[in-house]
């Protein structure tokens, strides 16, 4: 599991549509700038990426809409982490707002993305804790939150996708019970498709 320098204490629980603007900078810090910078192309910047997922969050549909997370929220009442996750059978659905964006806001044509999850799973699409709060269990407790969530939708598993270029990541999702299915792509970049079963 993840270790813990010095555990802290967090609330996890579903996302506020409020809270939009701080889910999307830790969807992008999940993507990685450098996936963020392809995904604006070469006439566009991080800080557009920023509104356009944003306004993604607020929405009531949307892979990212605030009803497909879960946050980790510390004292303060800042959210310290994320879990974005969906039924991967709704995929073609969900992504259809991001996609129309992208085209209007972005100048970027999407519509060909290969699909990154399936019927059955519980798609975890954007995982990420605040880098100054890493190395202190919420990641764990939002693993943990995301798999009763897929037990509690009737999903048999929880599936994700891991850059085959962070192997701390991995490592992090292997000893929460992720395993390997296959090798896949997103963006062009070379990634893995790990899945954990849900127990019944």
């Amino acid at each position: 599991m993840e270790r813990c320098d010095t555990a802290i204490s967090v609330e996890i629980r579903p996302a506020r549509r409020e809270e939009a603007p701080a889910i999307a900078h830790l969807i992008m810090e999940a993507m990685s700038e450098a996936s963020c910078h392809i995904i604006c192309g070469p006439h566009r910047t991080l800080d557009e990426l920023h509104a356009l997922l944003t306004e993604l969050v607020r929405a009531e549909v949307s892979q990212y809409s605030y009803r497909n997370t879960l946050v980790a929220v510390v004292a303060d009442g800042s959210v310290a982490g994320i879990a974005v996750s969906y039924d991967g059978g709704q995929l073609h659905r969900l992504r259809r707002p991001f996609i129309e964006a992208a085209r209007t806001r972005l100048g970027q044509d999407y519509s060909a993305m290969a699909d990154e999850t399936q019927p059955g799973e519980l798609y975890l699409d954007s995982f990420a804790v605040r880098a100054d709060l890493r190395r202190r269990g919420i990641g764990v407790e939002l693993l943990w939150a995301v798999k009763r969530r897929a037990a509690s939708l009737g999903l048999s598993k929880v599936g994700l996708l891991v850059d085959k270029g962070n192997p701390l990541a991995e490592r992090i999702y292997l000893s929460a019970g992720f395993r390997w299915e296959n090798d896949t792509e997103w963006f062009s970049h070379p990634m893995r498709h790990l899945a954990c079963p849900v127990p019944a």
